[in-house]
């Protein structure tokens, strides 16, 4: 069955150091016609299991734990019976948006997450202690939730971010792919490693 990928836009708010902003976030799935893994449960459990359908969702990959890309997680756990799993370096953030309830599984650097082909978790600290990546070279995608997006790396101004952790992650795990490999971002629109190669001392210069 070949794999494909799938974006569900989901609406709400993202909260953290007292502030609130409103965020529309990409929610990305990966699998075939019969077992499928959701990328950051954000906002709208209800909406991403109309998109999962009658497929086996085998997973809920959060590649960080800011609430805006978790606060669905439970319920859509809850739901269908996956299980979630995050870096543990993340877990205090977790506890930030739901303090009652743990993930199920910690994402480790070089693991792989098996649907349709294989996701391969890259630890990219910076954004987050616990940010990961998920490369998937069968789809010649990298999915980088808030650590790269079309334009430059994540946002690290808030707690528990640090741009040089960032910058690192980035030029040393992320613009290694290929650049013909596809950024599927958190937020906004996608871009590819070779479009994004060429700005990274541009970066490093503008700093946070």
């Amino acid at each position: 069955m070949t794999a494909r990928v799938e974006r569900l836009v989901t609406s709400g708010q993202f909260a953290l150091d007292g502030g609130t902003w409103d965020v529309d976030n990409n929610v990305w799935l990966v699998g075939d016609d019969h077992d499928v893994v959701v990328i950051d449960a954000a906002h709208d459990a209800d909406a991403i299991a109309e998109a999962v359908g009658d497929r086996r969702l085998t997973a809920i990959v959060c590649t960080h734990a800011h609430n805006d890309h978790i606060d669905a997680a439970p319920a859509l756990a809850a739901r269908t019976g996956a299980p979630v799993h995050l870096h543990a370096a993340d877990r205090p953030l977790w506890k930030h948006t739901h303090p009652e309830r743990e993930p199920d599984a910690d994402l480790t650097d070089g693991q792989v997450v098996r649907v349709a082909g294989v996701l391969t978790v890259l630890h990219t600290p910076g954004h987050t202690p616990g940010g990961v990546c998920l490369y998937a070279p069968d789809l010649e995608s990298v999915f980088t939730g808030d650590t790269l997006f079309a334009g430059g790396p994540g946002a690290t101004g808030r707690s528990y971010s640090h741009f040089p952790t960032l910058v690192d992650s980035i030029r040393d795990r992320v613009l290694s792919l290929p650049p013909g490999t596809v950024v599927r971002t958190g937020h906004g629109e996608t871009t590819t490693i070779g479009a994004e190669a060429p700005y990274l001392d541009a970066w490093i210069a503008r700093g946070h």
